[in-house]
């Protein structure tokens, strides 16, 4: 009893002080102040990565070395980096960043990558950075790497195989998930509209299409799925890693492309995630896990990358949903002075404890101030920078953390930091000229696509 009563004041305590600290103001100097920093933070990660890793995929900041992630360099932080620096207007840094990219990135290389990954970072940042610089070389490296991964599509289904060999074409992994099997038609249709060749787009729709037929018939998805065999190997349906940007796409294939299909899937969709998946508990409104087939409830769990939900509930018009979920992960930011992977909310204790340096919460509130113009989604911004900069700072760029708990660090600084991270604290507080929001469609590793003219 005595347990439940600490719990219960615990969370009672939680909540008065996340009202009570937003009331605060913020004006635009004190933003322009806080962008700046962010710009400065971004140059000493940048600096970092330049003297220890140059050329390599990725700073290992506490050893100051480098890290490829397949034993040979496909330049991941410059390419992740370069649409955020030309965003910053960091024109020298960006320069660096884009020579190095047109003269040294090679795909024609015998290795296996993860299709999921080198999708959303490499295809979309030079898709991205093609957009912004309008050099052709860059597009020319996207269509490469497009061909490179088109055989793998090539299974029964339609749906991808995890992994490819970039050389050889060779594909293996028949088990993946919806977020890998959906989250490509953004960057494969990007690269269709710029090349007028309609392959790209019909084959990353094709899987996208395949993956919500499976669906059960209460309209969730679980977590693995075979694509050869289309049978669901995990039944759990949460909105977390290995699903989570499958629905991020859904919507954003129709908002970038207008494409009414998925406009349908988006609609059907978020009913089945808000009735199933949802959930009003003591500590606040979160979404959890449960039985793809039956509903039922399985586990409490929300973590770091749970925390983009509220931007998509923003661009689906759910205001009140997104602002609820968005409270939800100031607490669970506040626990422990920065977020962990996962957290049991009807407990509100630390699942796991990792923080790999991730953007979604941030991402959250930039989408959250963009719709309300509301201020105290930059004090929020504020909060989460300043304990991002006190716990993870290095004096070799940024580190990771193993345990949010003892702010423990881990030698890793991964490519998103770029891309994600530091792009969306940017943007939270600089002017709205920095990037026309209702123009431009991020992709789920916050590169910014725009349809041709």
């Amino acid at each position: 009893m005595l347990k439940k009563i600490t719990t219960t004041c615990a969370l009672l305590t939680l909540a008065f002080s996340t009202s009570f600290v937003q009331a605060a103001d913020m004006s635009e100097a004190e933003s322009q102040a806080m962008a700046s920093k962010v710009k400065r933070e971004t140059q000493h990660a940048w600096q970092a990565y330049k003297q220890y890793a140059w050329g390599h995929d990725a700073l290992k900041p506490l050893s100051k070395s480098n890290h490829d992630w397949y034993g040979t360099s496909l330049l991941m932080t410059p390419v992740d980096a370069l649409d955020t620096l030309l965003i910053m207007g960091l024109k020298k840094e960006a320069k660096e960043a884009q020579e190095l990219i047109v003269t040294k990135l090679n795909f024609d290389q015998d290795i296996y990558v993860q299709n999921f990954e080198i999708t959303i970072r490499l295809l979309g940042g030079l898709l991205s950075s093609y957009q912004m610089t309008g050099d052709k070389r860059l597009l020319k490296l996207a269509e490469d790497l497009g061909n490179r991964l088109l055989p793998v599509f090539d299974s029964p289904t339609g749906m991808p195989y995890t992994h490819i060999n970039l050389k050889t074409g060779k594909v293996r992994g028949d088990v993946s998930n919806p977020a890998e099997t959906g989250t490509l038609l953004l960057e494969f249709g990007m690269l269709s509209k710029l090349t007028n060749k309609p392959v790209y787009y019909d084959k990353a729709k094709k899987a996208l299409v395949a993956t919500y037929e499976r669906r059960s018939a209460i309209g969730l998805v679980g977590s693995n799925i075979n694509v050869v065999t289309g049978a669901w190997t995990n039944k759990s349906s949460h909105i977390g890693g290995g699903i989570d940007s499958y629905y991020e796409y859904i919507y954003k294939c129709w908002r970038l492309f207008a494409d009414q299909d998925c406009k349908a899937m988006w609609e059907n969709s978020i009913k089945s995630v808000n009735q199933y998946l949802g959930e009003e508990a003591a500590s606040g409104f979160w979404y959890g896990h449960a039985n793809m087939e039956t509903g039922k409830r399985t586990a409490s769990l929300y973590g770091s990358l749970d925390a983009f939900m509220p931007a998509l509930l923003v661009l689906g018009g759910d205001l009140d949903r997104a602002q609820r979920l968005q409270e939800s992960g100031l607490k669970m930011w506040r626990l422990n002075g920065i977020e962990p992977e996962s957290l049991d909310y009807q407990k509100m204790t630390v699942e796991s404890a990792g923080y790999p340096l991730r953007p979604e919460i941030i991402e959250s509130a930039y989408y959250l101030y963009r719709a309300t113009g509301d201020v105290k989604y930059r004090q929020m911004g504020k909060e989460f920078f300043e304990d991002f900069v006190r716990y993870c700072r290095e004096q070799a760029g940024y580190a990771a953390l193993k345990d949010v708990r003892t702010k423990t660090k881990s030698d890793s600084m991964e490519s998103f930091l770029f891309a994600e991270t530091f792009k969306y604290y940017y943007l939270l507080f600089a002017p709205k000229s920095a990037l026309d929001f209702d123009k431009v469609t991020f992709n789920t590793e916050a590169h910014p696509l725009r349809l041709p003219k």
